[in-house]
């Protein structure tokens, strides 16, 4: 894993960077939030998918596990 990560922003990067940052924040800061955003964006689709997969299962069918 990289211990660092940099890149050259575009003016589009730097407007959705300004337009994020909560005030006091870095730009550091702003990009860790976005990644842990993006990060729970994919459980959510993982989660939904795996509701979709399992929507019509009943479990009052299956016999008790305990």
């Amino acid at each position: 894993m990289a211990s660092s990560i940099g890149f050259r922003p575009t003016d589009e990067d730097e407007r959705i960077l300004r337009e994020a940052a909560r005030p006091g924040e870095s730009t550091s800061d702003t990009l860790r939030r976005a990644l842990r955003l993006l990060d729970h964006q994919r459980w959510l689709e993982k989660f939904h998918l795996d509701a979709e997969r399992i929507s019509g299962e009943d479990v009052n069918a299956e016999p008790e596990a305990w």
